[in-house]
């Protein structure tokens, strides 16, 4: 597996870089299983492929605040990120691993991995709810995946050291939630696992046995992704 650990300069490109190495692999232009690491800089909301932004946001507070509001390619609810907030990436074969092509069975692969993964940082982690990383019934990332023929996406954050009051300040209570979140507000249901970027990166990277490898980015891809999508008022606003 190869691994990237990469910011790019905007939030637009960010998430660009994430769709466009699925589509790389499943043009077959990308052939290697890849796990890719960056950090949120700023604050930012990220709205899931099907959310609806009035129902999840808080639009009077993102405007005031100046906070921009971006839609990724993948479903589940919004979340608010900011520094201290690390993403995570994986593109997964198909081909290698054709059992994940049940998304049941997609997201206890994933979870039991990231879990194994991350205990040795954090002992006390588990999952729950359908995608949900937690620590002491509290959930520190989460997670959200797309599929394609071939390849999958699978990305989420981890909460390592982010501020949480713009959480409750940006996002509204979600219209979907886990059991084991039993009514409670953000405040009350995020928490952060406490641990560096650094510790994070390389519990993930022996765990998937990724190499840093030297590898050109599909920049032309990116580009237009960022411009064209991630970028687009059309876009992130359709809903």
């Amino acid at each position: 597996m190869l691994f990237i650990n990469r910011t790019l300069p905007s939030i637009a490109e960010n998430l660009a870089l994430d769709e466009a190495l699925l589509e790389e692999a499943e043009q077959g232009n990308w052939q290697r299983e890849t796990l890719r690491l960056w950090n949120a800089t700023e604050t930012f909301v990220v709205v899931g492929r099907s959310s609806r932004v009035d129902v999840e946001v808080d639009r009077d507070a993102v405007l005031e605040s100046n906070v921009p509001v971006f839609r990724r390619s993948s479903g589940g609810a919004s979340v608010v990120a900011g520094p201290g907030c690390l993403f995570y990436a994986l593109l997964l074969s198909l081909a290698q691993r054709p059992q994940l092509r049940m998304l049941d069975a997609a997201h206890r692969f994933v979870m039991s991995n990231m879990v194994e993964a991350l205990k040795p940082c954090r002992p006390d982690i588990t999952s729950d709810g359908t995608c949900d990383l937690v620590v002491e019934q509290k959930k520190v990332g989460g997670n959200s995946l797309r599929v394609r023929r071939d390849w999958m996406l699978y990305h989420g954050t981890l909460l390592l050291n982010m501020e949480l009051e713009p959480v409750s300040r940006f996002l509204l209570h979600p219209p979907r939630e886990p059991p084991y979140r039993l009514g409670r507000p953000h405040g009350q249901f995020l928490r952060n696992l406490e641990i560096s970027s650094e510790e994070v990166e390389l519990a993930l990277t022996r765990h998937w046995k990724a190499s840093r490898v030297d590898v050109d980015l599909p920049q032309e891809r990116i580009g237009r992704l960022a411009g064209e999508k991630y970028a687009s008022a059309s876009w992130n606003f359709q809903r």
